[in-house]
This record gives structure tokens, C-alpha cells and sequence, in this order.
């Protein structure tokens, strides 16, 4: 693995972090110490840019999902600026998965994110 494999490993640790934020404060504060200021979240059903913004998108995931996190599966793979990982989100009560994606990140120089592409891998009929 690359020799800055440890900055892709703790943004990827960071960004689920936020995903998994509970309560206002802690999500806005997570947010703020993931993204850059006008860092973007695109995926099939989002696009957004800026801290207000993609913490409203985390909290629809919430309130779409409550009880479930977001856990990373398999390990981060990255190099320069990029890392790509897999994860899903699974329900804290019985540990169904049923959405499942893969995201590509990118990192500005103190290791925070400035973009995400998300990819859904899995996702139930009607959500």
C-alpha cells in the first residue's frame, strides 16, 4: 500500500463518521471536519455542494433509515489525492444490509474531502 495510505484510511474513517452522526450538532461538526468547505457529494440520487447541504442529505438518510449506519466493507483502496471503498448500510436491530454502494473520493492536501462519487450497488424496490 502506498506510504500515504494512512490519510485515506482516516478520511474514509472520518466520512463514515459523519454519515453516522447522531443529532444536529455532532453531524454538523462531523461534516465540517470531512468535507472542505465547498466539498460536493454527487450519487444516482443526490448532488450537492457545501456543509449545509450535505448534511441534509445525511440526515434524509437517517430519517429514510432510521436505526441503520453506514459500515464499511472491505478495505479502502487509494493513491495520490483518491480513494475508492465499499459499504453498507445495515440495521442496527437484526444486521440486514439492504443498500449497498461503492464510493470514489477525492482529498485536498490536509486530507479532507473536496468530492465524492457514489455508486449504489444495492438498493431496495420503491426507495
Amino acid at each position: 500500500m502506498p506510504a500515504n495510505a494512512d490519510r485515506h484510511v482516516t478520511a474514509v474513517a472520518r466520512y463514515f463518521e459523519a454519515w453516522n452522526a447522531t443529532g444536529p450538532e455532532e453531524l454538523t461538526n462531523a461534516v465540517a471536519a470531512t468535507w472542505t468547505e465547498d466539498g460536493t457529494y454527487t450519487d444516482p440520487l443526490a448532488d450537492v455542494r457545501g456543509h449545509a447541504q450535505l448534511a441534509a442529505v445525511i440526515s434524509a438518510a437517517h430519517e429514510q433509515f432510521p436505526g441503520f449506519a453506514f459500515r464499511l466493507t472491505g478495505s479502502v483502496d487509494g493513491h495520490h489525492d483518491t480513494a475508492r471503498f465499499s459499504w453498507e448500510l445495515v440495521s442496527e436491530a437484526d444486521g440486514a444490509a439492504p443498500v449497498a454502494g461503492s464510493d470514489v473520493i477525492t482529498l485536498d492536501a490536509e486530507g479532507r474531502i473536496t468530492s465524492v462519487l457514489g455508486f449504489l450497488d444495492r438498493v431496495p424496490a420503491g426507495a
